[in-house]
């Protein structure tokens, strides 16, 4: 077995379930590894935090110009409840609060509404950059 630095690993305080994970879905039947990796999944989602204070994980994609983009071609309404969610967050991180967890986004309520429309803008940033190579 490698050892691995406190150092490499994203959460110092839990190297050893993080390691136990691993060694767990590298010896388990397909099934089994494909119900653990959910479990990471869950866990690494609600260690990430955003969910604590209403966001969804499109909310804390950087913006970039691309992103700018993707957000001029959502629906109107999903445009302001970003922005609610982003200014409701804003203000519980002034003080230093999280909402109550009844109204903690869970994992299976995230919904990617803003992949789609970014995935379509990057693919054709990158045709338009093919054809001006031409």
């Amino acid at each position: 077995m490698h050892e691995i630095s406190h150092n490499a690993l994203p959460y110092p305080q839990y190297p050893a379930i993080v390691l136990r994970i691993a060694m767990m879905a590298a010896s388990r039947a397909p099934v089994a590894s494909g119900r653990l990796l959910v479990g990471f999944r869950k866990w690494y989602y609600n260690m990430c935090g955003f969910n604590k204070i209403g966001l969804l994980r499109d909310d804390t994609i950087y913006e970039n110009d691309d992103v700018k983009e993707a957000l001029t071609r959502i629906p109107e309404k999903m445009y302001n409840d970003r922005v609610f969610r982003v200014k409701r967050a804003l203000d519980l991180s002034m003080k230093q609060q999280v909402l109550p967890k009844d109204q903690w986004t869970q994992y299976e309520e995230d919904v990617h509404y803003l992949t789609p429309y970014l995935q379509e803008v990057v693919r054709e940033r990158k045709e338009k950059e093919e054809w001006l190579k031409k």
